[in-house]
Formats: C-alpha cells, sequence, structure tokens
C-alpha cells in the first residue's frame, strides 16, 4: 500500500514547474517514450558500471536495506536495484512521470511517490540514492536536501562536476541547467553547504568520450 506524504506547499513552484517542462519539451532528449531522463540514465558507459558498484554495495549487507531513490527519473537505472533491497522508495517531483512508472514497474517492495525532496517529508530509510539531481538546485534548495539526508545511515551521492580544477558550488536557479556551464559542480563537503559526515569514499568516476566533465558517485557514511 502506497505511503501518504503530507506537503507543506500544495500550490505549483518553480522547481517543480521547470522539471516538468524538461519532459514536455524532451529537453533531456529523446527514447521509446516522452519519459527520457536523458543520457545519465540512459549511456551504457555510464549505466554499467553504476550499477556494477552500486549493486555491489547493497549485496554487501547480510539483512537488505531499505533504500529512496531521491529522484528516480524514468527508473532505467532504479529498475535493476529494486532486487537487492528490502523496499525501493522511488521518489520523484514531476506527478506526470511518477504516474506513468507505476503503471510500467510493479515489485512486492517497490513504492513510487511524487514529493519535491526540498520542500516535502522524505520516506524513512537506510540509504538514499541521489543519482544527478543535486546538480539541477539551487544552494538554497541543496541545503535543504542534505538536512533532511541526516536522517539515512548511508547516501550514495551522483554528481556531474568538471573534470579540470574548479570553484564549487557556484549558485545557479533550480531546474535551469546545471553548474557545468559555469565550471562548477557540486561539492557537499565545500563552502556554503553544511552536510556532517562520518566517512566519505569514492565509489566512481566516469568519464565519457564527448561529454563535457565527469560523472563521480560517492558514498558518504552518515
Amino acid at each position: 500500500m502506497e505511503k501518504k506524504i503530507s506537503k507543506k506547499n500544495k500550490t505549483p513552484w518553480p522547481t517543480k514547474d521547470a522539471m516538468a517542462q524538461v519532459y514536455e519539451k524532451e529537453l533531456w532528449g529523446s527514447g521509446t517514450s516522452r519519459f527520457y531522463s536523458g543520457e545519465g540514465s540512459h549511456h551504457l558507459d555510464i549505466v554499467t558500471p553504476y550499477l556494477d558498484v552500486v549493486r555491489s554495495f547493497l549485496k554487501s549487507f547480510e539483512a537488505p536495506l531499505v533504500v529512496c531513490d531521491l529522484g528516480c527519473g524514468d527508473f532505467n537505472v532504479g529498475k535493476e536495484l529494486v532486487k537487492y533491497t528490502k523496499r525501493y522508495e522511488a521518489v520523484d517531483i514531476v506527478e506526470s512521470l511518477i504516474a506513468y512508472n507505476k503503471k510500467q514497474f510493479s515489485e512486492n517492495n517497490l513504492t513510487f511517490t511524487c514529493l519535491d525532496v526540498a520542500v516535502d517529508s522524505l520516506p524513512v530509510g537506510d540509504c538514499a540514492i541521489v543519482r544527478q539531481v543535486l546538480q539541477h538546485l539551487s544552494n538554497t534548495e541543496v541545503q535543504q536536501v542534505l538536512n533532511k539526508l541526516m536522517g539515512f545511515k548511508y547516501v550514495i551521492l551522483t554528481e556531474h562536476i568538471p573534470d579540470e580544477d574548479f570553484i564549487p558550488n557556484i549558485d545557479i536557479i533550480s531546474g535551469q541547467g546545471t553548474r557545468l556551464k559555469k565550471n562548477s559542480g557540486i561539492n557537499v563537503l565545500a563552502s556554503p553547504f553544511r552536510f556532517d559526515v562520518k566517512e566519505s569514499t569514492q565509489l566512481l568516476s566516469v568519464k565519457v568520450k564527448g561529454m563535457k566533465g565527469v560523472i563521480v558517485t560517492t558514498l558518504y557514511t552518515l
């Protein structure tokens, strides 16, 4: 049975509208459906090694974890991880996308929920997966998300960042591209963010031919 998660703001807000427009106008490209989450969710050179390291992490626990996928997108990646979890909570901000995913994917331990991770209360779990989500948010919203991530024991965070030296965390307007256009990227351990972690381990760094920057996945233990 799907959990009902209360929202503090039931009126439209810029981030939600911007992300809905991404799918409506196919700004991340087009695939087999109008809900296409871009190359970060489909390019094999990105997806295959990512699944390898995350599966290995999830399988390392004797008792399966409850995983919250915050920004699940079209679920091309998440669908491969569900069976390694006790429960998989898939979350996205776009209502029509969540409605579509519910029709396409069904497992006893899988739940889809529409919410804004910067505004709404998050599902309870052991591990949060946040894959190329923060890079689309303003610094204010990033910090709001980081505050909530402190409720998890593990956070697997993936960010697309410049592959050379850069000034981290240059602010942007939520939903208006990423910091790459400003030669910047997210570093949750750098100013102005506050994110207290016990341990930080880089799991993966992927450089794709013809694609600007590098995609880095880091495991944080809180």
